[in-house]
Parts: structure tokens; C-alpha cells; sequence
């Protein structure tokens, strides 16, 4: 079953009288634990304020100063938080017996999750306070829904944030902290990411991938608080996954849709969506395959090369007939259309290489009808098509053609890879027609199998140095003006060349590079570890 994401305003919030005793300060980065100044510390070690830490929420007074315990130092995790309020105390080590508790049903299975992972004893909805709790709360109505607060104090923890997602990232930061048997320091975190849209994509169609090694993926980006896994899995090599209404169009190898449920369910379970992509009217191979009376052929009748022949009715409907049978199975809210690479347009006169289609954009869009405006009415259809599934659509940046009467449905979001495409457009240009844009960027954010043609592996250091959501094409940011319509990005893996890397060395090849990206859509001002401190740190956390 696939987890709410209500938002619930209302919770209950413990007050905790404050711990007395005396003890020796563990650090949760392994520093000694000398004293730091009273303000409250952001990711970039700026101060961010001063004030009681006890400001979130609680009743308690402020600690008094002891010299047993100096003021505790921000958590080191990836991404880092945003804001830490220092403190003085013995902060909080998981000891076997002790409790998570929540609030709120709706909690229970963050409240399992992080009680199996750190051996404490999950005991549901509780009102009384013992020694040791964990406690998870939903409140805060108003504010970013995947934000939160933690505070440590007194020998217990409190993760409260206004949705369960934010909770969930919560409990992602105490993971951390306490990995290797570390200490929550003593103190407030405030942390909420800045970008909405964290993501990383995978090629299952090019290369197949198990679904073991795919929740193993999912895993680690829960962990890592990305929210977004996307699934592109037809192309002109393979489609992957069951069908039972084109049963004709899959690839022997391939996950079944139990396979796809439960990898859909364990994403839920980590909040993360899956963003199904059934990429067309080109890279249709494998449907064509099947097919191939739907196969576009230019005028002298040469097939060309994965592409769908958007003249003939037929082409939509099947097209049509898988999108609306994979909604039903992906049942998260964002769907990506594809619509990159149309070969019909790669040519330099498409109205004479492909007459069928000049004729079919004449008969439907008047005399100046043109193979362009052809190919943007079909991706508007397709969209109304996951539309009517209640979906937020996207699609490739070179999918958007200029100077077409027929312009792209409004609500359609650029996902921008790329400025190599024939007549490419800068950003800005999107950004200046108020689109919604996510940063695919191939300079940085391209895992491409074999590295072909320009491709080179991306390393996590250039990401976590050079590059941040603005960074759309290229290695130039565009203004800053245009911020709040870069809702993020996504990494993505590419299966080009699929047998130039096994799933055990794309796992390891992309492990840094995941962590610089998230770190620069949770917080994407400049970091404060070094890329080489960085690193020790998540060899650290594993």
C-alpha cells in the first residue's frame, strides 16, 4: 500500500525537564570537544543567529553552563544541516531498550524504521517521557513540509517537522550523527532543503538492472534525503518492464510488475516518488520492433532509427494504451513524456524528408502547419493522456521547438540536459517564458556508460566545487532572478555503452558524485568542508 503524504498541522510536543548529570562530551565528528562561540552555527559555519537553545518549542529553561560539558559543536552529515543551535550537555547515544516513540500513527513506519536501525524498541503512540526517547512529532503547519526540527536535550530527542517527510529527513540526520556509535549533540537543528526536486535517474532500458540493486539504490538515496527516482525504461534497445496491454513490446529480460510494485513501495517508504519515463516519439525502438508499421520512413522509404511515425493514428494509440496502463502501477505524482530526439527533426528540410508528416501538420494546424508544430501537438496529447492520471508532467528540454504555431502545454516542466541539440535555446529563455525548469546539466550531472562521444565521467568534486541548481548548461549560472523556477535537479546514469561498467562499479562510480549533488540541492551556497573533508566524512558515515 502506498504511503499518505498528508500534511498534519496539529501534534503534541513534550516538555522535558533538563538532564543534570555529569558526563564527558563526545563530539559527533570525532573533534575533541572544545568549547565553541554561543551563536547558532549554519552548513557554512556562518552564524545564523543567538538565542536560547531551548527555542524550539519546549517549555525547559536554558542549561546552565557546567564546566563538564562545552558547548556542542553542528552534526556532521550529508548533506549538512542548515542550522544548529549549540548547547551544553551529554547529547544522545542509542542504548539497546530504549524507545521511539510517536505522535502520530501516521508515523509508525518512520518510528519501525529508524528503531530497527539503531536496535531501540519501537513502542508506537505514547504520551509519557522515559529516559533515552526518541520521539517523532508532526507540527508546524505553514512551512515547508519537508522541513524539520530536532531537539537533543536532556538525555532524549525530539524530531518534530509539519509532514512526515520532513520527519523522515529527521531521522536521516540522527542516523548519521550516531553511525559508528557517535553522539547527537547536545542542541537545536533546523533544516529544511532548498531545492524541492532531488532526483536521480536510471537507464533500466539500455542495461538492466536487478531489483535488488535498484533497492539497494533506493536505500542509499533515502539515506541521503533525495526525494525523486526516475526510471526511464523504453528505448530503442529494450522495454523493461511487464505489459499485459502490449505484451508484444517487452524485452526478455525485464522486471515484472510485482517486482515494480514493491520497488515503488520501498521508495514510498523512504519518500521518495518514481518518475516513470516512456520516452517518445523517438528512442521507440523496441516498440517498433514489434511494430514496424509504425516505424517513421523518410521519403525515399528508409526507416529511420527509433522514431514513431506521428502521422498515423495508430502510433498514438499504442503509445496512449502504455502510458495510461503504467499509471496505474507508478502511482507517484510526476511523469516524464520524453520527447527528445525526434530524428524527423534532426534533418535539414523535414517537410520535404518526411512528406507524410508535412501533409498530416497541414491537415491539422491550416497551410503553415509544419512537422515541428506536429510533433509539439503530439507531446500536448500524450501529456493530456497522464494528465487525466492527476500527474505533473515533464519533459526534455529539446522536445520544446521555436518558432512553432503549436506551443507546449503551459504546465509542462523543462527537464534541460542539454545545448547540443540542432537551433538550441539558452535557459534563459525558457526561464524568461516563466517555465519550471529541473537541471539535468551533462557537463556535470551525465553518468554516461563507456563515455561516448563527449561524455566523461562526472566527479563529485567538480560537482560539489563548480556546479549548484543555477548551473543549467554548461559551467555559467543564469541569474539569480530566475532561482525559484529551478525547482532542482537529477543525476543521471546512461547505459550508452551498457556492458563498459557492471552494477557493482556504477554503484561505486556514482557514490560521490550522489553526495555532491545533494549536498548542492539541499544547500547550494558554498559548503563548508573542503572537497577533501568532505570525502573522509563519507567514507565515514559509509
Amino acid at each position: 500500500m502506498i504511503r499518505k503524504r498528508t500534511v498534519v498541522a496539529a501534534a503534541v510536543v513534550g516538555t522535558v525537564a533538563l538532564g543534570t548529570g555529569v558526563g564527558v562530551w563526545a563530539s559527533s565528528d570525532g573533534s575533541d570537544g572544545k568549547p565553541g562561540g554561543g551563536a547558532r552555527q549554519s552548513s557554512s559555519g556562518r552564524a545564523a543567529g543567538t538565542g536560547d537553545p531551548g527555542e524550539a518549542g519546549t517549555a525547559s529553561p536554558s542549561p546552565r553552563p557546567t564546566r563538564s560539558y562545552p558547548l556542542s559543536r553542528a552534526p556532521r552529515t550529508i548533506p549538512a544541516v542548515r542550522s544548529h543551535t549549540p548547547a551544553r550537555g551529554p547529547g544522545w547515544q542509542p542504548r539497546r531498550g530504549e524507545r521511539v516513540v510517536v505522535s502520530d500513527a501516521g508515523l509508525a513506519d518512520e518510528g519501525r524504521l529508524l528503531a530497527g536501525e539503531l536496535g531501540l524498541t519501537y513502542a508506537g503512540e505514547k504520551n509519557d517521557v522515559r529516559a533515552g526517547d526518541v520521539r517523532l512529532a508532526l507540527g508546524g503547519a505553514g512551512r515547508n513540509p519537508e522541513s524539520y526540527t530536532m531537539t537533543v536535550r536532556g538525555g532524549r530527542v525530539e524530531i518534530s517537522g509539519p509532514g512526515e517527510g520532513g520527519v523522515f529527513y529527521g531521522t536521516r540526520t540522527l542516523k548519521q550523527e550516531v553511525h559508528g556509535g557517535g553522539t547527537a549533540p547536545e542542541g537545536v537543528v533546523r533544516d529544511e532543503p532548498a531545492k524541492p526536486v532531488r532526483g536521480f535517474m536510471l537507464d533500466i532500458a539500455r542495461k538492466p538492472f536487478s531489483e535488488s540493486w535498484i533497492a539497494d539504490r533506493i536505500r542509499e538515496l533515502g539515506d541521503l534525503k533525495y526525494n525523486e527516482l526516475g526510471l526511464h525504461f523504453s528505448d530503442d534497445q529494450a522495454f523493461r518492464i511487464e505489459s499485459s496491454s502490449h505484451p508484444e513490446i517487452v524485452s526478455p529480460d525485464h522486471l515484472t510488475k510485482a517486482q515494480v510494485r514493491r520497488i515503488v513501495d520501498l521508495a514510498a517508504s523512504r519518500h521518495i516518488t518514481v518518475v516513470p519515463e516512456i520516452d517518445s516519439p523517438g528512442h521507440l525502438g523496441a516498440v517498433l520492433a514489434a511494430h514496424p508499421d509504425l516505424q517513421l520512413r523518410n521519403v525515399n522509404g528508409v526507416a529511420t532509427r527509433g522514431a514513431i511515425d506521428i502521422s498515423k493514428d495508430a502510433s498514438a494509440k499504442i503509445v496512449d494504451d502504455l502510458l495510461n496502463e503504467y499509471a496505474g502501477l507508478f502511482t507517484g505524482g510526476q511523469w516524464h513524456l520524453g520527447g527528445d530526439e525526434y530524428q524527423a527533426l534532426t534533418v535539414k528540410n523535414p517537410q520535404a524528408s518526411y512528406p507524410q508528416l508535412a501533409a498530416a501538420a497541414r491537415r491539422k494546424y491550416g497551410s503553415a502547419g509544419s512537422v515541428a508544430d506536429l510533433a509539439t501537438g503530439w507531446l500536448n496529447d500524450r501529456a493530456a493522456t497522464v494528465r487525466a492520471h492527476h500527474r505533473t508532467l515533464r519533459a526534455w528540454n529539446d522536445g520544446f521547438f521555436r518558432n512553432t504555431s503549436v506551443q507546449p502545454a503551459e504546465d509542462l516542466r523543462v527537464a534541460y540536459w542539454t545545448g547540443k541539440e540542432i537551433g538550441a535555446r539558452q535557459p534563459v529563455e525558457y526561464l524568461g517564458a516563466g517555465r519550471k525548469m529541473i537541471n539535468y546539466n551533462d557537463e556535470f550531472l551525465y553518468y554516461v556508460l563507456g563515455q561516448p562521444q563527449t561524455f566523461v565521467y562526472p566527479t563529485g568534486q567538480r560537482i560539489y566545487e563548480q556546479w549548484n541548481p543555477r548551473v543549467l548548461r554548461g559551467t555559467t549560472a543564469v541569474p539569480a532572478r530566475y532561482d525559484g523556477q529551478i525547482l532542482g535537479g537529477s543525476f543521471a546514469v546512461w547505459c550508452d555503452l551498457a556492458g563498459s561498467q557492471t552494477p557493482r562499479q556504477i554503484a561505486a562510480g556514482i557514490r560521490m558524485p550522489l553526495r555532491a549533488t545533494v549536498q548542492k540541492l539541499w544547500d547550494p551556497g558554498r559548503p563548508a568542508l573542503s572537497w577533501a573533508d568532505f570525502r573522509k566524512l563519507a567514507d565515514r558515515l559509509g
